[in-house]
């Protein structure tokens, strides 16, 4: 053991081991595990350094009372549990190991064995949307494409093998089953290979392919591309440089998410230059005023600005990080009194006792609370009422509470299609993975955003 690490320890005994009579501390002996087995066949690999155990065990296997059937230490030290001690390991425990005035916690924790595609794309271009209740796989590829001929690049889980393997050329005519091992685990994904037509619905985005997208976004793209028929992904440059065919085209979707927030039209720009550019901007306004519609949401519905329409910047605006989400501690919700009626809100999971509210996320779901939306009062903001924000904005609110809109749309008129933007910061795809609480609520995003596609597109 290093100086440093005796001198931490003597310091951590000095603050915790008050109770101890004895005035002078032992501090010779070692606190390590030098192995560990459970059940007498799961060997743990120890990692001295993190202070962890990990312990692999078969896909399907009950936790809830191991043994600690070998605990090897350092000579001389005892630890708790011990071995022979029965242990709940459904959840990761602290094996506390002891030495004189010594200590050290090991973290022990099981891992499943896990066989799992985590993506697939095919010729370095074409992303499989992977769905892992069904274990299917579907890839769009444009009219024309050789499907006969296509290279997968396969992601599995850790220390897994797939056949047949990724990078080499595979005929995609008829749907090919891919099947993934890992010790006790096994599974079979069907990927199907579907050609697509030109977009109807198109999600524009500021990088290159869905994968360099932020989560947040990455989340919305995939539920579009697997949900509707028609869809598509591009960017914005690919709409600079007309690799788009936009012949087809009806409504245009952007989610834009910052960490941190963003508020004003500076910070826009700054962060989103592509979609700023006059380039990209007059072509926007094109598809506009040919009667093509938009859905914008989040730090996006900045965007109208640039379409043409008066004041549309929101003035009340901020977020937070996704590592540092805040854990919801009962459903969200936003008002959407007066409109009820409206094609949006239809057939969502309601609360029978708030008829007139949305809820979109449940306990325990992570949040950013990244917010876009209008203040509304005399107070400060420039919007006495909501008839002075429609005057001012060319806009009609669609929710929000007393104090705030959070939802309006531009209507569509002979000159143009329509808008419609959401920035309630209740309006989110993604939380950190594994801590989504319940999933209740939570399905109201994408009945949302389905019933907005279909009201744009008429």
């Amino acid at each position: 053991m290093s100086v440093s690490v005796l001198l931490s320890l003597s310091a951590a005994v000095f603050m915790t081991s008050c109770s101890k009579q004895d005035s002078s501390f032992d501090v010779s002996g070692d606190c390590h595990i030098d192995s560990l087995v459970l059940d007498d066949i799961y060997t743990g690999v120890v990692d001295h350094a993190a202070r962890t155990v990990v312990v692999g065990v078969p896909e399907v296997h009950d936790d809830h009372l191991m043994t600690l059937t070998t605990l090897r230490l350092s000579p001389g030290a005892t630890s708790n549990p011990k071995q022979g001690d029965k242990v709940n390991m459904t959840s990761p425990i602290v094996v506390h190991v002891e030495n004189g005035n010594v200590f050290l916690d090991y973290k022990l924790s099981v891992k499943h064995d896990e066989a799992r595609i985590l993506s697939f794309v095919l010729n370095d271009t074409y992303i499989g949307i992977v769905d892992q209740v069904a274990n299917t796989i579907t890839v769009s590829v444009p009219v024309g494409t050789n499907i006969k001929s296509l290279v997968p690049t396969i992601k599995t889980t850790e220390g897994a093998t797939v056949t047949p393997a990724g990078g080499m050329p595979c005929d995609f005519t008829n749907p090919v089953n891919f099947t993934v091992t890992y010790n006790t685990a096994s599974t079979t994904y069907t990927v199907t290979v579907k050609e697509k037509g030109n977009p109807v619905f198109l999600y524009l985005g500021l990088a290159e392919t869905v994968s360099q997208l932020n989560p947040e976004e990455q989340e919305a793209v995939n539920w579009l591309l697997a949900n509707v028929e028609n869809s598509d992904y591009a960017s914005f440059e690919d709409l600079k440089l007309g690799r788009v065919v936009m012949t087809d085209c009806k409504v245009i979707w952007w989610h834009f998410h910052k960490d941190g927030g963003l508020e004003g039209k500076g910070a826009f720009e700054a962060n989103a230059p592509e979609a700023v550019d006059p380039l990209v901007t007059d072509k926007l306004k094109e598809f506009y005023q040919a009667g093509g519609s938009f859905l914008l949401t989040r730090y996006a519905v900045n965007l109208p600005f640039y379409l043409g329409e008066a004041e549309c910047f929101p003035n009340n605006c901020w977020g937070q990080k996704e590592d540092e989400a805040e854990r919801a501690g009962g459903p969200w919700e936003f008002a959407i009194t007066g409109h009820t009626n409206h094609a949006l809100w239809q057939n969502l999971l309601m609360n029978n006792d708030a008829p007139d509210h949305v809820y979109t996320c449940d306990e325990g779901y992570r949040i950013t609370n990244s917010t876009a939306q209008y203040h509304i009062g005399a107070d400060w903001g420039g919007y006495a009422d909501r008839t002075v924000f429609c005057e001012k904005t060319g806009a009609h609110d669609i929710a929000g509470g007393n104090d705030a809109v959070v939802a309006w749309e531009f209507l569509r008129t002979a000159e143009h299609g329509a808008i419609v933007c959401i920035g309630s910061g209740c309006y989110d795809w993604y939380s950190v993975a594994g801590d989504e609480g319940t999933q209740y609520y939570h399905k109201n995003i994408a009945k949302i955003t389905e019933n907005a596609l279909n009201y744009l597109k008429q």
